[in-house]
């Protein structure tokens, strides 16, 4: 692996990382060990080569698909990726539970597997878009739009969701 490959794979592992509001500390937390902070910050500087094995390991870890972390994924940097997908936790709260009850409830699992009391906002994966739309038996899209209009969702999340059903 190029010393420049191996500093642009970093940089993605760092930008995730802090993204997720991990420190390299708060990585070995989570993962109860089995990510040393130490080695998580020598592949994030570029100074030690990642096994695709373990870099697979990694995205799984931060709930991301691999491609995401390799460099040059996208065409010449072109293309925009996809907005995240973050609910606003303060304002689920103010939704009637007779129409929020499924979302909070999932909202809740995700936050208990991830250790993620930030009670403000929480991030979610297209994935769990496509299982909430299941759950109200609704598109994807349709789904979107009533997050929407209670005000849980960014109304960029409309193009998250058009970027998936490509």
């Amino acid at each position: 692996m190029s010393s420049e490959y191996a500093k642009q794979l970093g940089a993605k592992l760092r930008a995730i990382r802090t993204q997720q509001g991990l420190s390299l500390h708060g990585v070995e937390e989570k993962s109860q060990g089995r990510w040393k902070a130490v080695v998580v910050g020598s592949y994030e500087r570029g100074d030690r080569a990642v096994t695709v094995q373990r870099l697979a390991e990694l995205a799984d870890f931060y709930g991301v698909p691999v491609q995401e972390l390799l460099p040059g994924t996208t065409p010449g940097g072109a293309a925009e990726p996809p907005p995240k997908l973050v609910l606003d936790l303060e304002r689920l709260a103010h939704v009637p539970p007779e129409k929020a009850g499924p979302l909070q409830r999932y909202a809740a699992t995700i936050q208990s597997q991830r250790g993620d009391y930030n009670g403000k906002v929480l991030s979610i994966r297209q994935d769990d878009l496509r299982t909430l739309a299941v759950i109200y038996d609704q598109s994807p899209s349709v789904l979107t739009e009533q997050l929407i209009s209670w005000g849980v969702l960014d109304a960029d999340a409309r193009r998250a969701v058009s970027h998936d059903e490509l």
